[in-house]
């Protein structure tokens, strides 16, 4: 059982930034990757951004890409997200995910293990 917990929401004028923080306990923790998906009230939950444990691989989904950055910390079992230049339809609920094995990474189905969310709200 792995148990991820995020940290690091909250409001945030547009143009602001926020970063995010997931850390990771239980079972010895040795994932495939990690990922933040958001979910918005009346939407489903969509992709965001993904980072394999190992070497330097990551995705951005195209309406993050150039503002967001992942990033992870093996030795703390964190995985982070900085969110820069904050629009208001960045507004959601952001959930961190890991999956154990290799799989396509941007859908949610493929994730293991969920944390419950935190809030982020981007005010215009």
């Amino acid at each position: 059982q792995v148990l991820l917990v995020e940290s690091g929401g909250g409001l945030v004028q547009a143009g602001g930034s926020l970063r995010l923080s997931c850390a990771a306990s239980g079972r010895t923790f040795s994932p495939y990757a990690m990922g933040w998906f958001r979910q918005a009230p009346g939407k489903e939950r969509e992709f965001v951004a993904a980072i394999r444990w190992s070497g330097f691989s990551t995705d951005y989904a195209d309406s993050v890409k150039g503002r967001f950055t992942i990033s992870r910390n093996n030795a703390r079992n964190t995985v982070g997200l900085q969110m820069n230049s904050l629009k208001p339809e960045d507004t959601a609920v952001y959930y961190c995910a890991t999956t154990l094995i290799a799989r396509p990474l941007r859908f949610s189905r493929n994730y293991d293990y969920w944390g419950q969310g935190t809030q982020v709200t981007v005010s215009s």
